[in-house]
């Protein structure tokens, strides 16, 4: 049975009421005030019921409220709200239900308008969903009642407070030695790849751990719509796409950030997720001498990883022949993550890509890996060789 997140509060009817009392006096949650509206209510507590009303009442102005315990709990990556009785964390074992409640969603709703604000957004009913980076670099989505049910809904996802190494999550029983040998030699070796997965899956853990393994001599140039990568490397810059404001202007794309990377001298490119039009610049890039780029997409199979950049690059005007001949090109490998009904997320596939013979690209398998970290090599194995040993300079043969 999957432990629940503990949460102590008091009575949310009459932090509630507590609350209305001093909104309509215009006064401030303080422990005397408390204490007065507890006594004009005719409630006899004591200071320990005082001093909890306080707290919730503090919570509701200062931070994420009732969640920011959760958020700051170790291990937490997702924060997830469905109305004002459903809160659920994820901390790499799947979903667990926590005690912490609402009094309503009111509450749930005045959270989500005060963390979209502090982000500069604006969410009511007019604009009933927002997608943004809180200062303290925690992405927020929220999407208001009624278009949610059972109430609001809130989704936080905690950014990485530090970066893994490759040893750190093969510890972890994210890949094998021989795994752990590939994904170093695809770094080095300077070809361009793809960390693919569903959502959830260690993308961008993965790939940040990864980046690590990039020569401290190379200026890498990160490109992200909210940021998310933090690889531990001693020259990194990163550009992180903007959202228009409420005036709906000022906005910054991704697409717009890769131009601009490309003009800062880059060693290394990536996009932290490719997932729009930023993908055409991004395979211009790779076409003409940035090697080692790389990035994150998702996908459910490195299979479905040339379909989901054709559909992407053709929705940016892209022909459907100019994009094959540009993949194809451009990218090299795949590394497909997968995430197990335990929660363990680990790399499931690395893939080839290649022209299939009808000027359409294709991944091949090179390395399938079970559950139980058994590793196959598929027909695409002896490429993987040849392009890792060419590239690092060695004999292909």
């Amino acid at each position: 049975m999957r432990q629940r997140v503990p949460e102590a509060l008091p009575d949310l009817r009459l932090v509630e009421e507590i609350r209305g009392r001093l909104a309509t006096a215009g006064e401030r949650p303080t422990a005397d005030r408390v204490a007065a509206a507890l006594r004009a209510g005719g409630h006899v507590h004591g200071d320990r019921t005082v001093l909890a009303v306080v707290d919730a009442l503090h919570r509701e102005t200062v931070g994420a409220g009732p969640l920011e315990r959760l958020l700051r709990t170790e291990g937490v990556t997702d924060v997830l709200v469905n109305g004002p009785a459903e809160v659920y964390v994820d901390r790499g074992a799947g979903l667990e239900r926590t005690d912490v409640v609402f009094a309503d969603d009111d509450a749930v709703r005045r959270l989500a308008q005060r963390l979209a604000a502090a982000a500069g957004r604006r969410l009511d009913d007019a604009s009933p969903f927002v997608d943004v980076r809180l200062p303290d670099g925690t992405r927020l989505h929220a999407v208001l009642s009624p278009l949610a049910r059972p109430g609001t809904a809130l989704s936080l996802r905690v950014p990485a407070r530090r970066a893994y190494s490759l040893d750190e999550l093969a510890e972890r029983g994210a890949f094998g030695a021989e795994v752990r040998g590939v994904l170093t030699a695809v770094v080095r070796s300077r070809v361009a790849f793809l960390v693919t997965g569903g959502t959830g899956t260690g993308k961008t853990t993965l790939l940040a751990a990864m980046l690590g393994e990039v020569p401290g001599d190379e200026r890498v140039v990160v490109v992200e719509d909210a940021s998310e990568l933090r690889p531990a490397h001693p020259h990194l810059v990163a550009l992180e796409a903007r959202p228009a404001n409420v005036e709906g202007a000022g906005a910054v794309v991704l697409r717009d950030l890769v131009r601009q990377a490309l003009r800062m001298r880059p060693d290394r490119l990536v996009v932290g997720e490719v997932r729009g039009p930023e993908v055409v610049d991004l395979l211009g890039a790779l076409n003409t001498g940035h090697e080692g780029g790389c990035g994150t997409l998702h996908a459910n199979s490195p299979r479905d990883v040339p379909a989901r950049i054709e559909a992407l690059a053709m929705a940016a005007g892209m022909p459907r022949a100019a994009v094959h001949s540009q993949l194809g090109a451009a990218l090299d490998v795949v590394v497909h993550v997968a995430r197990d009904p335990s929660g363990r997320r680990r790399v499931a596939e690395v893939a080839m890509v290649g022209d299939g013979g009808d000027g359409i690209v294709g991944c091949e398998t090179a390395l399938a890996v079970s559950s139980q970290g058994r590793v196959v090599r598929g027909p695409g194995a002896d490429r993987l060789d040849t392009v890792l040993q060419r590239a690092a300079g060695g004999d292909p043969t």
